[in-house]
């Protein structure tokens, strides 16, 4: 037993097989509110059947899920079954790949606070988190919402995600499941690269400041961080080896050690941009953790629009959802480059 009575021998090791290299983590725990929005970009009609369909096309894609060692998944997709009857969590771990599951309820107005948000869903968390283990999860997620849009956010906005998410974690710990402490910083502003680098900078070392507090094991966990962007209508955007340089700088001045890995989420960028990002970071090197990816959109832009909601369609899916994980599981490694990008598209 490990720190604070945590099965921390367990927990490590579910975390390693999170980030081993050459594979990845598929973020497919959309909100029933958020895959409308993208299938409505599809032409697809938002059912229970039609996102249990989609899913399950992605977990059976056998050759693709050999790049994916975790799948976060949504509370009502935990929970339904593939269509002969066989529980999904069942085809992901039959694919030899981890399920995990979204925790948090969405975020809220932190009153009084510089227009901040706050996650919910501390409340009932525990007994939740018992019955996600039985049914098969092995760690969970958590995700603060920090908007660096004209300046830093409130310190009561940054102090209260980082204690929520610091309480998660600990209680995830506590019920053998990993948690995934996944503090994002937006790129949807005007904020430059310099901008992003000073809040992510805070942001972190609060967080690991909560976690110190909160008895997590820090090597029981996976962080998933933004990369050090500037945001979409910044007047000046950055080179691949920017990105790549700042990031690596803002964790080795922000991580511990003996975090396992870094799962990165996408947060927007094109599929092309966060793989080559990636694989930057990982070809440069000189830093203590595995760095791979934690990626919803990313990977899954690709084969939404080539399924369309038509059966006829799902090869062509698993084929398209296979080359972003597999240049992913390049890009994990430091390995991808442009022309593998083409060769493979081919």
């Amino acid at each position: 037993m490990g720190r604070g009575n945590v099965n921390l021998e367990a927990l490590n090791k579910v975390a390693d097989a999170m980030v081993q290299p050459g594979k990845g983590i598929l973020a497919a725990d959309e909100s029933t509110g958020t895959i409308a929005k993208r299938f409505d970009g599809i032409g697809v009609e938002n059912t229970e059947e039609n996102r249990r369909d989609y899913r399950e096309l992605m977990f059976r894609a056998k050759d693709a899920m050999t790049y994916v060692s975790g799948v976060i998944l949504y509370d009502e997709t935990i929970w339904q079954k593939a269509k002969d009857g066989t529980p999904l969590v069942k085809l992901i771990a039959d694919a030899g790949s981890i399920p995990g599951i979204k925790v948090d309820e969405g975020t809220r107005p932190l009153n009084g606070a510089r227009g901040d948000l706050v996650t919910t869903g501390l409340d009932g968390l525990p007994k939740r988190l018992e019955a996600y283990y039985k049914q098969g999860a092995r760690f969970a997620k958590w995700r603060a919402v920090i908007d660096p849009t004209g300046g830093r956010p409130s310190y009561a906005g940054l102090v209260a995600n980082a204690h929520a998410l610091a309480r998660y974690a600990n209680l995830c710990q506590e019920f053998d499941i990993v948690p995934i402490v996944e503090p994002e910083v937006l790129m949807d502003g005007d904020n430059d690269i310099d901008q992003t680098y000073a809040v992510t900078e805070w942001v972190l070392k609060e967080t690991f400041q909560q976690l110190y507090y909160l008895n997590v094991a820090l090597e029981g966990i996976v962080l998933k961080p933004n990369m050090i962007v500037p945001g979409k209508k910044a007047a000046k955007q950055a080179s691949v080896d920017e990105v790549a340089q700042m990031t690596i700088k803002c964790l080795k001045a922000c991580v511990p050690a003996a975090v396992p890995g870094i799962a990165y989420l996408s947060g927007g960028q094109t599929d092309e941009l966060a793989t080559a990002h990636l694989s930057r970071m990982n070809e440069i090197g000189g830093f203590p953790w595995q760095m791979t990816f934690s990626y919803g959109r990313a990977l899954q832009a690709a084969p939404q629009k080539a399924w369309s909601g038509k059966d006829d369609n799902v090869g062509a899916a698993q084929a398209a959802f296979l080359h972003r994980a597999q240049m992913n599981g390049l890009a994990s490694q430091g390995k991808w480059n442009e022309v593998l990008e083409r060769q493979h598209a081919a």
